[in-house]
């Protein structure tokens, strides 16, 4: 059934104002090509949302063709101002933004633990403020705020949850009386890295994966055909609860002390390292795990690993073998069989790039527990390692757990290194709020519909 007159009108506006976020200020020709709309029905538009405040005359071209210059129309990007909130249990960052996402202040602040309640709302609640009057934004038309825990799907706010401070539910409800003209989004931050990545990161090309958010704490964030997925409770992805093997202990329902979070948080890689010799102070945001991923990825990536004396040939399972670790076995491309060139066993095992390879090899065993699981009852396609420690581990941890994900799972999974890093939160913050904010701005009609030809409708798609 075709679309109404003024449902397709609709559909023509966000179409149009969704190309112009993506590709910037185009003429009223290029509007025409993209959509595959006609001449009239585009310039109907253009009249239609300049007349609105919503797009104006950005400038010109035309130096290369004859004839008048070609107007090229943009969005206003200063009809709304947006802000993003990262709230995390030590602290909060945030930054402001126009209409488009051209950020126009950035700004955190730090909360300890022992912090009053009262003192880490008025902190955060201030440094939004800050922000907001160092971009010139007033008043801020939306906040996309992201918190650790659970979002209660059907209300939107953010539940009780143990181990979390009590600020962070207080801070919502602040900001709402500070900013009572601003519409407010809660998401939990793992989810909001999801989309930060699908959207501008590493998973640009997947309507199909999972998030392995890798900082402070764990999580999970799961993508299917193209959208979140929240669950009945809004707990997907609590992968912290997850039982594993090599714990001390069993989950509970009030704490993840022996599940997933016991192998694969910052405390527990921070003394897997230790163990191995290694140690770093951390930089300023980011858990200390991070840097001692990206130092021993540093390390072996740097320093040639040494050439060991080969095991007997006759080694068998019995005799101890791993297949974990064989399968990560792979020759030196540059080694000469023939090279007479010795090396002292203990020695080589001293040398830090060797502590460093050992490291990550244990690291990678512990991911690709969760990593296997996950795997298994989704079938994902591609599992993204993401947070600070991801990012940290790069190309190099993500190869390790592909490796060893090939012999533990029969469904073929691509690992990827997040591109975002602990960045993403905010990012998909920002995101959230945007799109809040031009849904209502430029309308909240149907986004696809039947009376569009069909290239339109795959363009609006990609627009998103």
């Amino acid at each position: 059934m075709p679309a109404s007159p003024s449902t397709a009108r609709v559909i023509n506006d966000r179409l149009a104002l969704r190309l112009l976020q993506r590709e910037g200020p185009l003429t009223a020709g290029q509007l025409k090509q993209l959509t595959g709309l006609s001449r009239p029905t585009v310039a109907d538009l253009v009249e239609r949302l300049t007349a609105s405040g919503l797009i104006e005359v950005a400038g010109e071209t035309g130096e290369q063709r004859r004839g008048p210059n070609a107007k090229l129309y943009g969005i206003v990007a200063g009809r709304a101002h947006l802000a993003a909130l990262d709230v995390r249990t030590e602290g909060v960052a945030v930054l402001v933004s126009d209409l488009v996402g051209r950020v126009l202040a950035e700004a955190s602040v730090p909360i300890g633990g022992d912090t009053g309640t009262g003192t880490a709302v008025e902190r955060a609640v201030t440094l939004v403020e800050r922000a907001a009057k160092e971009a010139g934004a007033d008043p801020l038309h939306t906040l996309g705020i992201g918190a650790p825990g659970l979002i209660d799907p059907v209300s939107g706010e953010l539940r009780d949850s143990s181990g979390l401070p009590e600020w962070h539910r207080r801070l919502v409800a602040a900001l709402q009386e500070r900013f009572p003209d601003a519409r407010a989004h809660v998401e939990n931050e793992t989810n909001l890295a999801a989309l930060a990545e699908q959207r501008e990161g590493c998973a640009r090309d997947r309507d199909t994966f999972v998030l392995l958010w890798l900082g402070h704490g764990i999580g999970a964030a799961v993508v299917l055909d193209g959208g979140l997925r929240r669950g009945a409770s809004g707990g997907t992805g609590e992968i912290g609860f997850l039982p594993v093997p090599g714990t001390d202990g069993l989950p509970s329902a009030t704490g993840c002390e022996g599940g997933f979070h016991s192998l694969a948080g910052s405390a527990a890689i921070t003394a897997l390292a230790a163990e191995h010799g290694l140690t770093a102070r951390a930089r300023a945001d980011e858990p200390v795990a991070a840097e001692l991923v990206r130092r021993a990825v540093d390390a072996v990536r740097t320093t040639p690993a040494p050439r060991l004396p080969p095991a007997p040939a006759d080694r068998s399972p019995e005799d101890g073998a791993d297949p974990l670790r064989d399968a990560t076995d792979v020759p030196d491309p540059g080694a000469d069989a023939a090279d007479p060139v010795a090396v002292d066993p203990v020695a080589a095992d001293r040398r830090p790039d060797a502590r460093a390879d050992r490291f990550l090899d244990a690291l990678a065993d512990r991911l690709t527990l969760g990593v296997a699981s996950v795997v298994a009852v989704l079938d994902p396609g591609c599992v993204v390692l993401g947070g600070e420690v991801g990012q940290a581990g790069g190309d190099e941890l993500a190869l390790r757990v592909a490796r060893r994900l090939r012999l533990m799972a029969p469904l073929p999974t691509e690992v990827r290194p997040s591109a975002l890093g602990g960045g993403a939160v905010l990012r998909g913050a920002l995101l959230t709020a945007r799109e809040s904010a031009q849904d209502e701005l430029f309308g909240s009609g149907a986004r696809e519909a039947p009376g569009l030809p069909e290239a339109a409708q795959r363009r609006m798609r990609v627009a998103r």
